[in-house]
């Protein structure tokens, strides 16, 4: 789906002469720019690579900004640095608490650490093993509460009310959109010809400082740039907030994209991004998966789903443009299970995994014959399920469900209608 902006307020009054800032909330660029200042003492300029892969299919040139290289595996400590920063000597003697399953997490806990803050983290009880201990290995204080994030939200609120500690918010506030818009500037810097910059959006801190820091900076240069938005499909609030001119909640369906699933915008970031941004696309599971897949084997980026949906909305034609393209990689933390099922879908989802159910007679060699016929189609099979036992199967019948490597649509087609010249009736079992 691709949705316009065209749902924006009137334009606000206009700033002084002697006070030039933005026509929107938040940052002017000068907080950037200190923001910059500040975050270089910590964070790492990561790399700005080239796609010819990416740039072929967009017809301009495609740069991938390579922040899922970043200390910690994502953006986040940038805002999280940059808040903290800002506390009073009081308040960090206080310490600071955070609710996060991931990347906030970890970048909270390692900007702590290096500003000698400590560091108080609550994070459901079902979070992947690898997010925990990385949590903890940068020096937090781990407390595993509640079954769903909102639980463990409200488990950290009761805790900064009954210890004083400064909760630092995962996007919704103006020191971390400062912090994370240093990006923007970032990739002005590196790839100062850009005409679009693609950015995943989640609560919206990342997208509206990367947007309003840019904008400026463009402003100030003499040019404009575009910035275009990306969601999950299944976790976009954005799109029916933007209609409705003010943030509104929306389900959540579950998505591979859980970096980037909030159930709503932030106040703050959705002035902010309502101003600013060009366009919002949304993508898909599969989508994402499949962009997972292109970065992993063209580009050798190992890159998280809700960091691969910039990526998502170039390979399915949602974002045009006349010149340069940067697409952020905001963060490249994947469980290594979730790795292996994404890898799985992206690959059927690029039909280079085919999985086939085929009715046999039960009767000697069948096996054998699909086994000669798949290796005529220069099929390789990488699992094989042989059963008896099946809903609408008759005595005489065995069911054959088998999984292989094809080169992708034209040899899966090829390889079904080998299977059916033969005399068979092969059923494809999407996954």
């Amino acid at each position: 789906m691709n949705h316009a902006l065209d749902a924006r307020p009137a334009e606000p009054a206009a700033r002084s002469a002697a006070a030039p800032g933005p026509a929107w909330p938040g940052p002017d660029l000068a907080a950037f720019e200190q923001a910059q200042r500040t975050v270089s003492a910590i964070a790492r300029r990561t790399p700005m690579e080239t796609s010819r892969f990416l740039g072929a299919l967009a017809g301009v040139p495609v740069h991938l900004k390579c922040e899922n290289l970043q200390r910690t595996g994502s953006y986040k400590l940038r805002g999280a640095y940059n808040r903290m920063s800002q506390l009073s000597p009081d308040e960090r003697a206080r310490g600071v608490v955070a609710a996060s399953a991931g990347n906030h997490a970890q970048g909270v806990a390692f900007a702590a650490r290096e500003l000698g803050i400590r560091a108080t983290i609550f994070m459901p009880v079902g979070v992947a093993l690898p997010k925990l201990e990385a949590t903890r290995a940068y020096g937090a204080d781990v407390v595993l509460r509640g079954d769903s994030i909102g639980e463990t939200l409200e488990a950290a609120a009761r805790f900064a009310a009954e210890t004083g500690a400064t909760i630092i918010p995962p996007f919704d506030h103006a020191d971390v959109v400062a912090g994370q818009g240093t990006l923007g500037l970032e990739i002005l810097e590196q790839a100062p010809d850009a005409t679009t910059i693609v950015v995943p959006i989640g609560g919206g801190g990342l997208a509206a400082g990367i947007a309003s820091a840019a904008k400026l900076k463009a402003a100030e240069q003499g040019r404009t740039i575009r910035v275009i938005g990306v969601q999950a499909e299944n976790a976009s609030p954005y799109v029916p907030s933007l209609a409705a001119g003010e943030p509104v909640p929306v389900p959540v369906v579950p998505t591979i994209a859980d970096g980037i699933a909030v159930y709503r915008p932030g106040e703050l970031n959705f002035e902010i991004i309502r101003e600013t941004l060009d366009d919002v696309v949304t993508v898909t599971e599969d989508d994402i998966a499949r962009a997972l897949l292109v970065l992993l084997e063209r580009a050798k980026l190992v890159v998280e789903p809700a960091g691969a949906v910039g990526v998502a909305a170039l390979m399915t034609g949602k974002v045009h443009s006349d010149g340069p393209i940067v697409v952020l990689l905001s963060g490249g933390n994947i469980d290594p299970l979730l790795m292996q099922r994404v890898i799985a879908h992206g690959l059927a989802a690029s039909d280079r995994y085919l999985t086939l159910r085929i009715g046999l007679p039960d009767r000697p060699g069948q096996l054998a014959r699909i086994a000669e016929l798949l290796a005529e189609a220069n099929a390789n099979v990488v699992e094989v399920l042989h059963t008896r036992h099946g809903a609408g199967m008759q005595i005489s019948e065995v069911a054959l469900q088998l999984s292989v490597e094809t080169r992708g649509p034209e040899h899966r087609d090829e390889v079904v209608q080998v299977l059916r010249r033969a005399g068979y009736e092969p059923e494809i079992i999407e996954e």
